[in-house]
Formats: C-alpha cells, structure tokens, sequence
C-alpha cells in the first residue's frame, strides 16, 4: 500500500485504485452455511453507502463516539470503515449510555436502547437482509442503506491524529490504527495476495487486526470465520485448501 497512507480510509482507497477486483473479504458463518465474498470494490461501495447513512441520515461529525455492539461479521467490517471515513471513534462493545451513536447486531438490542442518540439495528441474516420486523427505536441498517450514495465525501477531511477505535485497553488515532495495522501485517509475515483465515472474535486488538486491517494495510485479504466450533472435523483444514489460505489466526 502507499507510504503516504494515514487513516484507515486511505488505506481502502489505495486497495481500490490498486485492485478493485481482488478478494478482500470472504466471511463464513459455520451456524448457519452462510459464504460471502466481498472484492475490494464491492466491500467499498457497502463502505461509501454505509458512511453516507452515517453522515447524512444520522447527522454524525468527527469526534463523535458510537458503540459498536456488533461480532466479527463482514458488515462490522463495513461499520469500522464507514465511521473511519466519516472520522467517527469507534469503541468496540462500548457503553451506549455514553455513546453519540449505537449499532447493534439482533442480541444486544436490549443494551443499546440506553443510547440516546441515534440507534441502528443489524438483523446479520445470510444476504444483508432484514428483521423480519423491524425492532421498536431503531433503524433497520438493511433497509435505510440502498437508496445511500454509491459514492461518499466527508464534509470535513478525517484529521489523522483524531480518535479513531477504542477496544479493550487500546486507544488509537487513525494515524496510529494504519502504524500498528502495519506492524501486525508485518509480524505475521503477510504481504500482497497474502490469504489470512482468521476465527478470532472482533472483540481485542488481535482480532480486529487478523480480521481486517492487518489483511488491507498489507495488500491482502481475509477468509473470515464465525462460529468455527460448528465446523466438522477436519473441515477448517478443507476450507483453508479451498480458499487458497497462506496464513491463519485462531
């Protein structure tokens, strides 16, 4: 990726202008058969739509501060990028009651009604889709973002040094998320094309970096896994053959 990069928004820029057709993010769910893939452009443009919804509809700014109540799941991917390119901070299983903004996948919907402001809810059905009914004081993320943009520019430019995710006892700037993204990508010896299967949950620094940024600071992509204890024996073994894996996080 380019050395110029300095937020996590830039990084997916330089992955699109590079190989928009490229593999970025193949999520499983072993609970219930689910296989998406997402190419570098397909995942931007859920990324564009997603930030659109963020800044227009639900009125963020930089600085401020949503909950992400979300597991490892390709569309929590999309969540963290869209806020990275609104320059919204991410805090990763934050409070909702101290939180601008709060988005909730279906089993912590009870929690995140704490939140006062804004409140989106995610179904994480195979295929993006809806709840079937669409829970009381939020708003359903598979139904607000369609008709968004295919194309998004922040109103204000991301400032690098500006809070970007908070997990766990982590705090990072955007500038600093894209040097730590880089140092995991190098101490797990990825490089371009590198293929990382990782079944680690989105909840620590570890995860979030096998799962996401360490595969995209380095020009890779992801195989990402949830709910691997369903998996049959000897079928991760299968799936790493067949999806041509050259690292792994578990």
């Amino acid at each position: 990726m380019n050395a110029s990069d300095r937020t996590p928004a830039d990084l997916l820029r330089s992955a699109l202008a590079a190989d928009p057709g490229r593999p970025l993010i193949t999520f499983y769910d072993d609970a219930t058969g689910e296989r998406v893939e997402l190419s570098v452009a397909t995942f931007a443009n859920w990324v564009a739509k997603t930030a659109n919804l963020l800044q227009g509809d639900l009125n963020a700014e930089p600085g401020d501060r949503l909950a992400l109540l979300l597991p490892a799941h390709w569309q929590s991917a999309v969540w963290l990028m869209a806020c990275h390119s609104v320059g919204v901070a991410v805090e990763i299983g934050g409070d909702p009651a101290a939180a601008d903004l709060v988005v909730s996948g279906p089993d912590t919907l009870d929690a995140a009604l704490a939140c006062t402001g804004e409140r989106v809810a995610l179904a994480l059905r195979p295929l993006g889709g809806r709840f079937p009914q669409p829970p009381a004081g939020f708003a359903d993320y598979a139904v607000e973002v369609p008709s968004q943009g295919d194309r998004f520019a922040p109103f204000a430019p991301v400032d690098p040094e500006g809070p970007a995710l908070a997990v766990g006892e982590t705090d990072l700037s955007a500038a600093e998320l894209v040097a730590r993204a880089r140092e995991e990508a190098a101490a797990l010896g990825l490089a371009p094309g590198s293929r990382l299967l990782s079944g680690l949950a989105y909840d620590s620094w570890e995860g979030l970096a096998s799962g996401l940024y360490a595969p995209l600071a380095a020009g890779g992509s992801v195989v990402l896994c949830r709910n691997l204890g369903q998996l049959a024996d000897g079928g991760l073994d299968k799936r790493a053959e067949s999806e041509r894996v050259t690292h792994r996080a578990l």
